[in-house]
C-alpha cells in the first residue's frame, strides 16, 4: 500500500462530523459571501449559471435561518471573462465588501490570477470546475471540482476499455488546464503503450470558431483503419460551433467518440444535439442522477429561476457541496475568522447530489463519483459508466515525474501542499 493510500484510509476512517445550527437572525448584521463569476464575454456561457446558483443558495439558506444567526449577503461582481479582472476584483471583494468567502472562478488562468490575492489577504476560495492539479494545492483554497483522476484519466480508461480506441486527439483551448491535462493525458497514454505517432494534439484561443480545417484534420487523423477518439478541454462558447462543425462534416459518435471535460447540460441548451448523440462527456454529476437529493435540488432551481427549462449542471453541484461545506466549518468553528474555517473544513462531510456524501481532504479537495455519460436528443446525458464508489481528488499527477512523490496535507504538523514522500520534506509553501 503506497504512502498515500496509508495517508486517505487513515484519514476516512476518522471523518468528522459537524451538526447544524439555526438561529433567528441578529439584527442589522450580515455575513457577506462574494461571488466571482463572468457574466460577460467568452466564459459566460458556463458562469453566468454558477452565478445564479450561488444567490439561490443563498437564499434557500436565509430561508432556514442563516448562519450564526445572521443573515447572508451575496456580493456579485463581473470579472468578464478578463483573467487580470479577476484578480482586481477578487481583492475588491475581499478588501472593500469584507465577504468571508468567496465562490467563483472557471479557468484555471482565472484562478491562477487571484490565487496570490487570497493568500496575502488570507481569505479562501471555493474553486467548483475540474482542473490540472499540480499548484501546491493552495492553503486558501478548496477544489471542488474534480482533479485529473477523478475526471480525465477515468474518461481515457473508459475509451480505452470500452470503445477500443487506439488513437487520440487531445483538442483543447489554448491555457494551463487543457495544456497541464494533455500533458498528464500524454505521459498516461505512452505509459499504457499508444505510439506517440497515434497521438493528435491540438489547441485553440478562447472564443475560436472557424472549426473547418481543424475538424477535417480529426477526420482525417481518424481514418488511418485504428478506431479514433476525440478528449477535449476545449472551454467556453468556442464549444457552439466545434460541435456544429463536427455534425457538419458528419463526424458521428460511432465513428469517432468526442469525451469533453467542460462541455454540460448548460453548454448543450444552446447547441442542436441532434448530430451530437452518442458523444461523451466526463463529470462527477449529470441532471440525470436519480435520486430524492437530486430531484430535490432540481425543483428548487426550477422554482427560483422560474423557468422550467433551466438545467443543473456539475459546477453547479461542486458549488452546492462547497457551499454546504463551507457552511458546516463555520458552524463548527462558531466564526467565519479565516484561519478557524481553514482548520474546521478538513474531515467535513455534506451530501452530494449523485448519492451518498463527499468529505474534505486533507489536501483542501473533495471524494467524488466519477461517471461518464452519453448525450441524449433532449440535450441530458445517460449514465453508461460510473465508479464504484468515491474517489479522493489527487492534487499532484502519479504520471508527470516532477510530481509523482508529492502530497499536500494541511494539517498540523505538516500544514504542507508540496510535501514530497521520498525525501521527507515540504519543497513548497507551508503554514
Amino acid at each position: 500500500m503506497t504512502y498515500r493510500a496509508r495517508v486517505t484510509g487513515a484519514f476516512l476512517a476518522a471523518v468528522l462530523s459537524t451538526t447544524a445550527f439555526n438561529g433567528a437572525f441578529a439584527a442589522d448584521d450580515t455575513i457577506k459571501v462574494g461571488i466571482l463569476h463572468s457574466l460577460s464575454g467568452t466564459m459566460a456561457i458556463s458562469e453566468t449559471t454558477l452565478k445564479d446558483a450561488m444567490l439561490m443558495l443563498i437564499d434557500e439558506q436565509n430561508k432556514k435561518g442563516g448562519l450564526l444567526g445572521k443573515k447572508l449577503e451575496a456580493v456579485v461582481v463581473d470579472p468578464a471573462s478578463d483573467w487580470p479582472l479577476f484578480a482586481e476584483k477578487a481583492r475588491e471583494l475581499v478588501s472593500v465588501d469584507k465577504v468571508s468567502a468567496v465562490f467563483g472562478c472557471w479557468t484555471s488562468v482565472s484562478r491562477k490570477s487571484v490565487l496570490p490575492v487570497f493568500e496575502e489577504l488570507n481569505s479562501i476560495l471555493f474553486y467548483p470546475v475540474q482542473y490540472e492539479g499540480g499548484e501546491e494545492s493552495q492553503r486558501n483554497v478548496f477544489y471542488t471540482g474534480a482533479a485529473p483522476n477523478q475526471q480525465a484519466i477515468p474518461a481515457v480508461d473508459y475509451l480505452m476499455e470500452n470503445e477500443e480506441v487506439e488513437r487520440w486527439v487531445l483538442a483543447g483551448t489554448d491555457y494551463v488546464y487543457p495544456r497541464t491535462t494533455n500533458k498528464i493525458l500524454e505521459a498516461y497514454l505512452i505509459a499504457k503503450g499508444v505510439k506517440p505517432e497515434d497521438i493528435m494534439i491540438n489547441y485553440t484561443p478562447f472564443g475560436h470558431s472557424d472549426w473547418q480545417t481543424i475538424v477535417s484534420d480529426i477526420k482525417k487523423f481518424g481514418s488511418a483503419g485504428k478506431k479514433t477518439a476525440v478528449v477535449s478541454t476545449i472551454n467556453g462558447d468556442a464549444n457552439v460551433p466545434f460541435y456544429k462543425e463536427l455534425g457538419n462534416q458528419g463526424i458521428k459518435a460511432e465513428d469517432i467518440p468526442v469525451v469533453a471535460f467542460s462541455v454540460g447540460e448548460e453548454e448543450l441548451a444552446g447547441l442542436d444535439t441532434g448530430p451530437l448523440v452518442g458523444h461523451l462527456a466526463a463529470w462527477n454529476y449529470f441532471q440525470s442522477v436519480d435520486n430524492p437529493a437530486n430531484a430535490e435540488f432540481i425543483k428548487t432551481w426550477k422554482a427560483y429561476t422560474k423557468n422550467d427549462k433551466r438545467v443543473t449542471n456539475d459546477p453547479m453541484e461542486a458549488h452546492y457541496i462547497g457551499f454546504n461545506m463551507w457552511l458546516k466549518a463555520v458552524e463548527k468553528a462558531g466564526t467565519t475568522d479565516t484561519d478557524a474555517v481553514l482548520d474546521a473544513m478538513i474531515g467535513v462531510s455534506v451530501p452530494n447530489l449523485s448519492g451518498g456524501y463527499s468529505t474534505m481532504m486533507p489536501n483542501h479537495h473533495i471524494t467524488k463519483p466519477v461517471l461518464i455519460g452519453e448525450i441524449q436528443g433532449d440535450g441530458q446525458f445517460e449514465t453508461v459508466w460510473e465508479t464504484p464508489g468515491l474517489v479522493v481528488g489527487d492534487e499532484w499527477s502519479d504520471y508527470l515525474p516532477d510530481s509523482k512523490d508529492l502530497i499536500s496535507d494541511w494539517r498540523a504538523p505538516m500544514s504542507c501542499g508540496n510535501f514530497n514522500v521520498a525525501t521527507g520534506k515540504c519543497g513548497g509553501k507551508g503554514s
